[in-house]
């Protein structure tokens, strides 16, 4: 582990380990990420002008809320993985910054922070969230839902998000929403999205998507506890 600030970052990301088990540091969820923002921000009436992403990986999600909220005119990503700053540098232009160091060690405040599927990367979340809170007024987080019944009564999925993306904490709505109270953040809003089943590649998963699907739209929240394929997106303040 690397320390970073008061929480610890885990050395794969900076070792490259992480980027050979995903190269693409997931530029090809971005769309999906980005519409979610932008979604939740209209809903509620949230109109930032400045943003930054925290645990920004590629960049891409930020380079595309450049273009989706009229309100933005300044926006700026912090990385710590060495090559996922390379990635974004690519995607830098004149109101979109990228830095490859740690927003907890700066005096910078923003109107919105956002970060999308990150704290359960991190060795501290509590730590974590605490320092985040300091940096922004309102905040928008992706939560993946990896405690689901079938997750946790095969085994392998859950050693899967580890080994391959570096999960460390599972979470449910209830457990994410209560980390996030836990550590100082009001709830504004929250939605379930359908991360995991959002144009599944193979046909494995083309074909787990449509229980997941029919649980969530006949179970509601037990659906979603008992089969998975849901993330969680939520406001905060």
């Amino acid at each position: 582990m690397t320390n970073v600030g008061e929480y610890r970052l885990d050395e794969r990301y900076t070792s490259g380990d992480y980027l050979e088990k995903n190269p693409t540091f997931h530029v090809e969820r971005a769309d999906f990420k980005a519409g979610l923002v932008r979604g939740i921000l209209q809903r509620n009436g949230v109109e930032p002008k400045r943003i930054c992403d925290l645990g920004c990986g590629a960049g891409e999600v930020l380079s595309l809320l450049s273009g989706m909220i009229p309100s933005v005119k300044e926006l700026d990503g912090y990385e710590l993985s060495p090559q996922g700053f390379a990635l974004c540098q690519q995607r830098a232009k004149e109101n979109l910054r990228f830095h490859n160091s740690n927003l907890f060690e700066c005096n910078e405040h923003y109107d919105l922070g956002i970060s999308m599927d990150v704290f359960e990367h991190v060795e501290d979340p509590f730590i974590f969230l605490r320092q985040f809170k300091k940096h922004a007024d309102k905040f928008v987080f992706h939560i993946p839902l990896d405690m689901n019944a079938q997750m946790v009564l095969r085994g392998s999925p859950i050693m899967h998000v580890r080994r391959k993306l570096g999960h460390l904490h599972y979470f449910s709505k209830d457990s994410a929403l209560a980390l996030l109270r836990d550590t100082g953040y009001t709830i504004l809003d929250h939605q379930y999205t359908p991360s995991a089943i959002h144009k599944p590649k193979s046909l494995s998963a083309k074909v787990a998507s449509i229980p997941r699907q029919l649980a969530k739209f006949l179970l509601g929240d037990f659906g979603v506890r008992l089969t998975g394929g849901f993330s969680l997106l939520v406001l905060a303040e």
